[in-house]
């Protein structure tokens, strides 16, 4: 089958790249999230790559610290779970650059737009790192922010869950999956699809975000083919 999208934005959690283990980097689960990102690059697909940083670190939880400091910290573990990611796709022989909003020049290249694009066009993965490189705003705001600036096709967020539902299916037996939604519905509805600044950006910017679970990553693959997966807004 034909690849749907040429370009897309991948968002992983930090948690996806746990596993089991619930904190940390799990390896084993990073290659497995990795083996699908080599097929959408073997099948000719641009793949560049937001990743967060909850594995590590969550700055808004954490306390009576200072918001600014406690983000920072955050954008630090976002660098480290981009580094692990990059090393795993280049053990399967897949070509990787990490990009970072804050300089880190000895592990890392500063995020540029134009050399960005130009790995992609080389068929290099390209993960992003440290978010926007601002505090108070999230790894979903980095997402979008750069999905726009490379101009992706597509936001494909990979989350714990297989959609977006009206409430929490881990909570409530009776919750409802969306098969599509509209970033009208999501605002009016609250629901936690990305946060409000991150909608607005894909809305304004017209990205659609396709919402899908990572625990079974071969879903990354499906979702560059077009398969009827996850939750799809637009």
């Amino acid at each position: 089958m034909e690849p749907k999208y040429k370009r897309v934005l991948l968002k992983l959690s930090g948690e996806s790249l746990a596993g089991e283990k619930k904190s940390g980097i799990d390896f084993d689960t990073v290659l497995k999230i990795c083996e699908p990102i080599k097929k959408c690059v073997d099948a000719g697909v641009e793949v560049a790559i937001v990743v967060g940083g909850g594995n590590f670190w969550r700055g808004r939880s954490s306390g009576k610290m200072d918001r600014t400091r406690a983000d920072h910290m955050g954008m630090l573990a976002t660098a480290i779970n981009a580094l692990g990611v990059c090393d795993a796709l280049e053990q399967l022989g897949v070509d990787t650059r990490v990009q970072t909003a804050i300089s880190m020049r000895e592990i890392a290249e500063p995020y540029i737009r134009g050399k960005a694009i130009r790995h992609l066009e080389k068929g290099r993965v390209v993960v992003f790192g440290c978010g926007t490189g601002n505090p108070f705003f999230s790894t979903d705001s980095a997402a979008s922010l750069r999905a726009a600036e490379i101009e992706a096709d597509i936001i494909l967020k990979a989350t714990m869950v297989d959609g977006v539902y009206d409430c929490d299916p881990k909570i409530n037996d009776d919750a409802v999956k969306y098969d599509t939604l509209s970033f009208g519905e999501v605002v009016e509805k609250q629901l936690k699809v990305m946060d409000g600044t991150a909608a607005t950006m894909c809305r304004e910017n017209d990205i659609p975000i396709l919402v899908f679970s990572i625990e079974r990553p071969m879903n990354i693959y499906d979702a560059v083919l077009g398969e009827n997966i996850g939750t799809l807004v637009n």
